[in-house]
């Protein structure tokens, strides 16, 4: 769904595959080069970010933009995606789901440090279909303790989801150093957390993790600043 945030009426689409995501783009880009629109737009792969602003006006998001926001809809749906801006898992807990492993992308990220925090984590299966996409405001907190949340949160919902093995991927070269044990925790604060990851990691029959640049990590950053701009928006 659409959001309403600082930087424009907001939607996230996640498609099943490259070649729906491409026939998306192909014909959002003539819709904007007909109604000579131009609004801000993210590609990742078969993820597509879009932002409607109207920059002529003060109030930025005007009735312009969210009949914009219909338009692109009708679009959308000729097309099988998968729309991450769900708050909760697109996999029904109540039904028996068996995924040998998963790739977990986790962030966090705080506003001032400490400051407004948020932590966000993205699961796929082995196929990089997105299985969940969430983002959680966290309130006044560091950037360190956003991170490992974000990590804590998205091996609790490994767990729901039956998950035995998971690939951790995040661009925090502390938090993925400090869980492999090449870095000493030298922050009380973090202990607690810390420990409490272990005691989850002991639910799966294996867990890596791997440190992976900023750039490889959108999809979970793009949920902490989702939940952030949405708490902060109110």
């Amino acid at each position: 769904m659409w959001q309403n945030t600082k930087h424009g009426l907001y939607r996230q689409f996640n498609f099943d595959n490259f070649n729906d995501a491409e026939k998306f783009l192909i014909q959002l880009l003539d819709y904007f080069k007909k109604s000579d629109y131009y609004p801000r737009l993210e590609i990742e792969g078969r993820v597509i970010q879009l932002w409607l602003i109207n920059h002529s006006s003060s109030e930025k998001i005007t009735n312009h933009e969210f009949e914009t926001s219909k338009d692109i809809n009708e679009i959308a749906e000729r097309y099988l995606l998968l729309d991450s801006n769900k708050t909760e898992s697109l996999i029904d807990h109540d039904v028996q789901v068996s995924l040998e492993r998963v790739k977990l992308y986790a962030d966090g990220g705080s506003r001032g440090n400490p400051g407004p925090s948020s932590s966000g984590f993205v699961v796929l299966d082995k196929d990089d279909k997105i299985i969940v996409d969430r983002g959680v405001y966290l309130g006044l907190t560091t950037n360190n303790q956003a991170e490992y949340t974000a990590l804590k949160l998205g091996l609790e919902e490994c767990i729901k989801l039956k998950c035995t093995r998971v690939d951790v991927f995040m661009d925090s070269l502390l938090v993925i150093n400090q869980m492999k044990g090449i870095y000493k925790i030298k922050n009380r604060e973090l202990w607690p957390i810390y420990n409490n990851i272990k005691n989850l990691i002991n639910n799966f029959d294996e867990v890596n993790f791997q440190h992976v640049p900023r750039e490889f990590n959108k999809l979970a950053d793009a949920a902490v600043n989702r939940a952030l701009d949405e708490e902060l928006d109110k």
